[in-house]
């Protein structure tokens, strides 16, 4: 029946979703990954917050974007993002597998070739300093790759 009538919905209005690969227009990555923090208002968006501060110390010029619905860290290229779930707040490391991690912090996708992650899970103390080196080396692999 190609020339049938489509059916309506009852007084629902079809809207586009934003697409889940960037932000929506009009609100920057920043702002929604504050929104995010908030909207979790447990231990997950502190322990969001607090990562997010660790990235920002260890890697001042990291760019904070919003991708696949999530917060992600940049510098010349992806050096992690942000996953929070019912039970963890996961930092997933675009390049993990390539990095040294001799503190042991990845706990997670350690079977891939590519990615590895940290699962935090409620009230455990994160290793600062190892995690900032962590990320410091994650740069330091995506400033030379782009050198190159």
């Amino acid at each position: 029946m190609p020339n049938a009538p489509r059916k309506k919905t009852a007084g629902k209005k079809k809207t586009s979703k934003p697409k889940k690969d960037s932000a929506p227009p009009g609100n920057s990555a920043s702002r929604l990954i504050d929104q995010r923090i908030k909207e979790l208002g447990d231990w997950r968006g502190e322990m969001l917050a607090k990562l997010r501060a660790l990235i920002k110390q260890a890697d001042p010029d990291a760019v904070e974007e919003w991708k696949w619905d999530v917060p992600v860290w940049s510098h010349d290229g992806l050096i992690c993002t942000g996953e929070s779930y019912k039970q963890i707040v996961k930092l997933t490391f675009a390049k993990g597998a390539s990095l040294a991690d001799p503190s042991h912090l990845f706990n997670s996708s350690l079977e891939g070739n590519t990615r590895r992650a940290i699962d935090f899970h409620e009230g455990e103390k994160i290793d600062e300093k190892a995690l900032k080196a962590l990320i410091q080396a994650a740069v330091m692999a995506n400033t030379s790759r782009a050198r190159r």
